[in-house]
């Protein structure tokens, strides 16, 4: 049957090429159905009986730069299958989230997307294939993050998928901007009142508080935005909330990963609220389960995530051990995230058990759940919290954000060039309280409080090897790479 095959690509190309001689140079063109139709003719000798394909014959390989590949199930059939063709067929119970977007935004082929996220990221991947489904367009961005605003300008996108990263950026430019009292007072005040006609079910960027303050914030993201989704780390109640009021569309946070094909939970249409990633999804199950050395236990509603259900991939392709470890024998997804239930149904990520480790004390830390408070501080961009168990207390390395800082410092006494802050001492132990002050708010206890930080000026990337392709921190390299200066912190402290 290969010959067959071989033998009728090469007559069906030798009647192409004399079609196209035999109309005067002018190339034939075949329709798909034309193409059809000619294919039986071409393979009369095929004696194969093709059979159509089985949704547990389908499978999606997944490459991760310095990870295993990952074999996805056969329900994420929207990658590679003629279900891509008929969407109904994907409303089945199997179907993977991408149909609860669908349902959730309802995309047209009018929609938009700006592709700016690494294709590593799973969620990316499933925002374009929905978008790809509908007809719609996609833009690439030019590849730095810095003129992100203008690619936007220019593409005018629909949909806008978000780090927290990014929205605190964007919420920190917009205050900067801000830089009387007055002002500060009169943007506050139009937020609370856009934020009412949110809490009220009103989504809308043509009000009067939009034309007389947001129409400029809406206008810096192309002015046609009408869904964002945020995910990868927790956001800020804050900034969402200012963001809901100042964009004027609809803003939803969801929670997943990789394994569980970029979602398993998601907020719901109509809830403002913020400080939760919403209820479980359709396609999958989710229970909490005891972790007894961070005094987790699910009878109190608190445990480490699980996810059951067809969007749970299969496995790491040919790493049993991996794989052991991250599903069980009841095919639960031990996610190594640690949520909370909350009394309205949805879940609350509130801590990390994965990357744990001891202190020389005895107490256990969760370097992520510090950073993601930490990250809040106005003039930090990136950080990494270090510790470990011959040492009794934390260090970080903070990379400021170079927009930001400068005006922050400013405000504070601090002149000179990004560089130059970045070496002033007196200005990194400001930063430092910044981010203590951030740590007790958010109910930190004194072991979970870095006690000394280095200010590092570039910042952590995937070119560097510093990041991973779905820019997480790749922590083993960042305690290699700042060795020397961690050593010099823990030098420079006594307790």
């Amino acid at each position: 049957s290969y010959w067959v095959i071989k033998l009728s690509v090469f007559l069906i190309r030798n009647i192409m090429a004399s079609l196209t001689l035999g109309n005067a140079g002018r190339k034939a063109a075949f329709g798909m159905d034309q193409v059809r139709l000619l294919g039986p003719l071409f393979i009369p000798a095929c004696k194969t009986e093709l059979k159509p394909w089985q949704t547990e014959d389908f499978g999606h390989f997944y490459f991760l730069r310095n990870l295993s590949s990952l074999l996805f199930p056969h329900c994420i059939c929207l990658w590679g299958s003629d279900n891509v063709r008929n969407l109904p067929e994907l409303t089945r119970p199997r179907g993977a989230p991408c149909v609860f977007f669908q349902s959730q935004w309802s995309p047209t082929c009018e929609d938009v997307h700006i592709s700016y996220l690494p294709l590593a990221h799973m969620f990316e991947r499933m925002v374009q294939s929905v978008v790809y489904c509908h007809g719609g367009r996609i833009g690439f961005f030019q590849g730095d993050i810095r003129l992100l605003s203008d690619d936007m300008k220019a593409l005018r996108p629909t949909i806008f998928p978000v780090v927290p990263r990014l929205l605190n950026r964007m919420y920190d430019k917009i205050f900067s901007q801000a830089d009387t009292s007055l002002k500060r007072w009169i943007l506050e005040f139009a937020a609370k009142r856009k934020k009412a006609e949110v809490r009220n079910g009103i989504i809308r960027n043509d009000s009067l508080w939009d034309k007389l303050f947001f129409n400029k914030i809406q206008a810096s993201l192309g002015g046609c935005v009408r869904m964002i989704v945020t995910g990868a780390a927790p956001a800020s109640p804050t900034v969402l909330g200012f963001l809901r009021a100042a964009l004027g569309c609809q803003v939803y946070e969801g929670y997943g990963q990789t394994e569980c094909t970029a979602g398993c939970t998601f907020t719901t249409p109509g809830d403002w609220t913020s400080g939760h990633v919403g209820a479980p999804l359709p396609c999958n199950l989710i229970r909490l389960k005891d972790v007894e050395e961070l005094n987790y236990f699910a009878s109190k509603g608190e445990g480490e995530i699980c996810v059951k259900g067809p969007n749970v991939f299969k496995g790491y392709l040919k790493d049993e051990e991996k794989t052991t470890e991250a599903l069980d024998q009841e095919g639960w997804l031990h996610t190594g995230d640690i949520g909370k239930w909350l009394p309205n149904g949805t879940l609350k990520i509130i801590d990390r058990k994965k990357h744990i480790f001891k202190l020389a004390q005895g107490e256990y830390i969760a370097p992520e759940k510090i950073e993601n408070i930490y990250i809040r501080s106005d003039p930090v961009a990136q950080i990494y919290v270090h510790g470990d168990s011959l040492q009794a207390f934390l260090v970080g390395i903070v990379v400021p954000d170079s927009e930001v800082m400068p005006g922050w410092a400013k405000k504070r006494g601090f002149d000179g060039t990004y560089t130059e802050l970045c070496k002033n001492k007196e200005l990194q132990q400001a930063i430092m309280e910044d981010m203590v002050r951030l740590g007790k708010e958010s109910g930190l206890h004194s072991f979970e409080q870095v006690k000394a930080i280095y200010i590092h000026s570039d910042m952590f990337s995937v070119q560097n090897g510093l990041l991973t392709p779905t820019l997480k921190a790749k922590r083993p390299e960042l305690r290699d790479y700042f060795k020397k200066q961690i050593e010099e912190l823990y030098s420079s402290i006594s307790i």
